[in-house]
């Protein structure tokens, strides 16, 4: 096994400036992550933010890479289970992540974010990231149909019909609104039609 690399001081440099960021996100929401209030955060001065990342777009879009790549690890099922759990238990922690970390899951999909700063900060690498965490749903409704749990059709339509039915829902939930008493027994309601009714 290959030694693993030491961090150089700019690769450090740059996930602290990221963590402070997140701090900034999850405390004051995305109107409050600033350039000024990420380097106040890290100690550094606001030359040090943009030195690093370009502008505050560039700040934010690092931000979203790391959202994607915690929501891909967190929806990438247990192996050992059957194709349909695989499939429910992707979808309960979709919501698990939404739940957890609801100032990220904003800032990734919320409407609070204008189209002109949303496309201000997409990157390749932020494009790459976020499809690499719709891979993983893909990847599993792929298994579910070799497993004959789902239909044959192609697998990212089928994908991103089950991605809008848990995000409607996680939305609904984050927002305040739903209409149940019990959030977790309707949301589970919720994945079983689904993989019923795509069976």
């Amino acid at each position: 096994m290959a030694e693993p690399t030491q961090r150089t001081p700019s690769r450090d440099l740059e996930g602290a400036l990221i963590d402070a960021a997140e701090r900034v996100l999850v405390r004051e929401g995305l109107r409050g992550l600033t350039v000024r209030a990420v380097a106040t955060e890290a100690g550094v001065a606001p030359q040090g933010v943009y030195n690093r990342f370009g502008s505050k777009h560039g700040l934010v879009a690092a931000v979203l890479v790391r959202g994607f790549d915690g929501l891909a690890a967190s929806t990438r099922a247990d192996d050992g289970t059957d194709a349909t759990e695989r499939l429910r238990s992707s979808g309960r922690s979709y919501r698990r992540f939404a739940l957890a970390h609801p100032q990220h899951y904003e800032a990734m999909f919320g409407s609070g974010v204008s189209p002109a700063d949303r496309a201000a900060a997409s990157t390749d690498d932020l494009t790459a990231h976020a499809s690499a965490a719709f891979d993983v749903l893909v990847t599993e409704v792929s298994r579910a149909m070799d497993a004959g749990v789902l239909r044959r059709d192609d697998p990212r339509e089928i994908a991103s019909v089950f991605w809008a039915a848990v995000h409607g829902a996680v939305a609904l939930e984050l927002a305040g609104i739903t209409k149940t008493a019990d959030p977790d027994t309707s949301y589970e309601r919720l994945l079983v039609a689904l993989t019923a009714g795509l069976g």
